[in-house]
């Protein structure tokens, strides 16, 4: 496997160096501008028009070899070998006792195949992958000198429209295109509540992409906005919400399953809890009325342990701000359907599960 180089200090993004921040923080394992504006302004542009944003903590490594698809196929919980040709999927990466060892997005390219994966789970993920590279015709290779930049919001296919790129119709999907006679790869990742889209783009060419994408009318937004926009979307983050402790089904993810796609490491134990009977508890969204707790903070429900919060955030809002957070509640205390007590210091909150994605438009705001 090429060498990473990715157990190293956190480093800054290019994103970070052209735009000169003073206010840079660790996201996902690199430096990264926090905020780039005033954040009512950054979660407005995710929620109603366009978010440009950094995507610096993002890797991509080839998979290699004539073996490349079946080998992979035995080490993540998703889809590859049924992938379309510019298709992508969302895994989890388990261990023989079925704990989630961290995620990562597969990508297929007619017959190509690539791992998305961020600068934090990277050195230790890779390592865990390149153990078992046995016997097997397999190699992971770092693909060099490409950077990404993120684009979310339901008007991102307009700004991508004005550069003359195309918008992709799916998400999971990518496709291929050129700026200036600049190549490029755009990929649409998952999304809950918006459209997001991450541009490939040769990294000495990154600023100048940014800046275009600037003047066609995207706003740039740092990581605080982008953190508390997951949050309300209620996408998970290994590290943060996810640990691996955790199962599979825990995470209540289950696109990041495929039950029909052969052995795996750590099937027997998804495919087990399938069979009979489901797991004791689950992560879910939740929307708060009270202080913003931080996370672990503990949940009740009459008194008994309900569960914790694995991370939580505030959307300033123009009918007012909004909390949301992401928790592991137990399976017993969910059946109820009934709000959990929480504190913060000597104040008291409720946290109520979100049955639906919560509508930020304003005109549809509650």
């Amino acid at each position: 496997m090429t060498d990473l180089n990715v157990a190293a200090p956190p480093a800054a993004t290019v994103v970070a160096g052209f735009l000169d921040s003073s206010r840079n923080s660790e996201y996902h394992g690199a430096l990264t501008p926090t905020e780039l504006d005033a954040r009512p302004g950054e979660i407005e542009a995710l929620i109603s028009a366009s978010a440009l944003h950094d995507l610096g903590w993002l890797r991509r490594v080839a998979v290699r070899g004539k073996d490349r698809v079946r080998w992979l196929s035995g080490m993540v919980t998703n889809m590859v070998k049924d992938l379309p040709p510019r298709g992508g999927a969302w895994n989890l990466v388990l261990n023989a006792q079925g704990r989630i060892q961290g995620d990562l997005h597969v990508w297929r390219e007619s017959d190509d195949l690539e791992l998305e994966v961020t600068v934090d789970q990277a050195h230790k993920l890779l390592a865990h992958l390149n153990h078992f590279i046995i016997m097997d015709d397999v190699e992971l290779a770092l693909v060099e000198g490409q950077s990404a930049i993120g684009l979310a919001g339901p008007m991102a296919g307009d700004v991508l429209a004005r550069l003359a790129l195309p918008a992709l119709p799916e998400p999971m999907t990518q496709t291929r295109g050129e700026w200036k006679g600049i190549p490029l790869l755009l990929r649409r990742p998952f999304g809950v509540l918006t459209d997001h889209y991450a541009i490939w783009i040769p990294t000495p060419r990154a600023g100048h992409l940014w800046q275009a994408l600037t003047d066609a009318g995207a706003k740039p937004v740092g990581s605080a906005a982008l953190e508390a926009f997951r949050i309300a979307e209620g996408i998970p983050a290994y590290g943060v919400d996810i640990v691996d402790r955790d199962l599979p089904q825990e995470t209540s993810q289950l696109r990041a399953l495929h039950f029909n796609k052969g052995c795996y490491l750590g099937q027997e134990i998804v495919e087990r809890i399938r069979s009979r009977g489901n797991v004791h508890r689950h992560l879910l969204s939740l929307e708060l009325d009270g202080p913003l707790p931080e996370p672990g903070a503990k949940l009740t429900l009459d008194d008994a342990d309900a569960g914790h919060v694995t991370s939580a955030a505030e959307l300033p809002l123009p009918r007012g701000a909004r909390r949301f957070a992401i928790g592991m509640i137990r399976a017993e205390a969910q059946t109820r359907n009934l709000p959990f007590h929480y504190s913060v210091g000597e104040t008291a909150g409720l946290a109520h599960i979100l049955a639906l994605s919560p509508n930020l438009t304003p005109d549809m705001e509650r």
